[in-house]
C-alpha cells in the first residue's frame, strides 16, 4: 500500500513518530541519571521542556495563521476574536479563584492534547475508507489518551498540569477506576488484535497510523500511569506533543508550499530557514517565560517585581492569552474547507 506520509518516512519517523519511543527508550535506560539532572539542573530542565518544546509550539501557529498573508483579512472574527474572548472567558474564570481558572484552563489543555492524537490518526489514515477498522482506530486513540486522564482524576500523582489541586475537585466522584482499567486494556487488546488480523488479511500495513496509535498508548500509560514522576510525565508529554506539532507546522504551511504562497516567508524554506523558524519560535516563547517569571511565578528567576493582587485578576488572563488562542484556534485552523458541489 502507498504509506501516507505527511513529508516523507524520513522526516515523519524523527519527528512526528519516534519521540514517545526514543523518550521512553532514555528513560528506561538512564532514569536515575535523568532524575539527577532534575536535582541538580532544575533550571535547564525548565527552559528546554517547557519553553523551548511546549511554549514554543504554541508559537508555532503564528506560521499558519496571522504570519499567513492575508490570512487574517479572510477571517477577521476569528483571528481577532479569539484573543478577546480568551482574556474575558480568562478574566471570568479568575473571578472564581485562581484555581477553578488553572483547572478549567487545564482541562481545555488536555483535551486540546486528546485532539491532536486523534488528528495526526486521521491525517494517517486519511487514504482510508471509512469502515470498522476506522471506527476501531479512533476508538483506540481516545481510550489511549482519556484512560490515562480519568486515572489521574482519582489517583494521586506526583505532578500537576499547571498548578497542585487543580483536580482535587473530582476526587469525590466514585471510584470508576476498576471498571476503566478493564474497558481500556480491552480496547487495546481488539485494536491489537484487529491490527494484526488486517496485516494477515490484506498482507499490508498503514505504518506511519499504526506507530502512531502505538506511540499514544504508551507515552500517556507510561508517563501518567506506570511511572509517578514529574521530570518523566514531562518529558513523555512534552516531547511527544510538542515536537511533532512544531514539526507538522513546518512541513505543512512552509516546506510543502509554493514560494508564490509563502511571499514573505520564503525565508524559512532554506536549509539556514528552518534555524531561523525555530529562532523566532524560541524567542517568543522565552519572552513569554519572561513575563511569567518575573511577574507572576518567580520560580527559576526573579527581578523582584511587585504586582499587586489586584492586577493580577488581569494579567494573569492576559497572559495566558496567547496559549488558550492557540488550544482554541486549534479546533478551526485544521478542518478542511468543505468541497463545493
Amino acid at each position: 500500500m502507498k504509506q501516507p506520509w505527511i513529508h516523507n518516512a524520513k522526516t515523519d519517523w524523527w519527528f512526528i513518530l519516534s519521540p514517545p519511543f526514543l523518550v521512553l527508550l532514555i528513560i528506561f535506560l538512564f532514569q536515575n541519571q535523568i532524575q539527577g539532572l532534575e536535582n541538580h539542573y532544575p533550571f535547564y530542565t525548565w527552559l528546554f521542556l517547557i519553553v523551548f518544546v511546549d511554549v514554543a509550539h504554541v508559537y508555532s501557529t503564528l506560521f499558519k495563521t496571522y504570519f499567513v498573508k492575508g490570512e487574517v483579512q479572510k477571517n477577521k472574527l476569528l483571528y481577532l476574536g479569539i484573543p478577546v474572548v480568551s482574556w474575558l472567558l480568562g478574566m471570568i474564570l479568575f473571578q472564581f479563584g485562581s484555581l477553578t481558572f488553572w483547572s478549567v484552563l487545564a482541562l481545555v489543555a488536555v483535551f486540546h492534547f486528546i485532539r491532536q492524537q486523534y488528528g495526526f490518526m486521521r491525517i494517517y489514515a486519511r487514504f482510508e475508507p471509512n469502515s470498522w477498522s476506522k471506527k476501531i482506530d479512533e476508538i483506540a486513540v481516545y481510550a489511549a489518551t482519556i484512560y490515562p486522564m480519568l486515572y489521574w482524576f482519582k489517583t494521586p500523582r506526583a505532578f500537576t498540569w499547571f498548578v497542585s489541586n487543580e483536580f482535587d475537585w473530582l476526587q469525590n466522584l466514585p471510584d470508576y477506576t476498576p471498571s476503566i482499567t478493564i474497558i481500556y486494556f480491552a480496547i487495546l487488546v481488539v485494536w491489537l488484535f484487529k491490527t494484526v488480523f488486517e496485516v494477515f488479511k490484506t498482507k499490508t500495513i498503514n505504518i506511519p497510523k499504526t506507530t502512531l496509535i502505538s506511540g499514544t498508548f504508551l507515552s500517556w500509560y507510561f508517563g501518567i500511569v506506570y511511572f509517578n514522576n514529574d521530570l518523566l510525565f514531562t518529558l513523555l508529554n512534552v516531547i511527544s506533543h510538542g515536537i511533532p506539532y512544531i514539526a507538522l507546522i513546518y512541513i505543512r504551511e512552509i516546506q510543502q508550499k509554493e514560494n508564490s504562497q509563502l511571499n514573505e516567508m520564503q525565508i524559512f524554506k532554506s536549509f539556514s530557514g528552518i534555524f531561523l523558524f525555530i529562532g523566532v519560535i524560541l524567542f517568543f516563547a522565552f519572552f513569554e517565560e519572561f513575563l511569567w517569571e518575573t511577574l507572576v511565578w518567580n520560580e527559576h528567576f526573579s527581578l523582584n517585581v511587585v504586582v499587586s493582587e489586584k492586577l493580577f485578576q488581569f494579567l494573569v488572563p492576559l497572559l495566558v492569552v496567547p496559549q488558550l488562542t492557540h488550544y482554541l484556534l486549534d479546533g478551526f485552523i485544521w478542518r478542511k474547507p468543505k468541497k463545493v458541489s
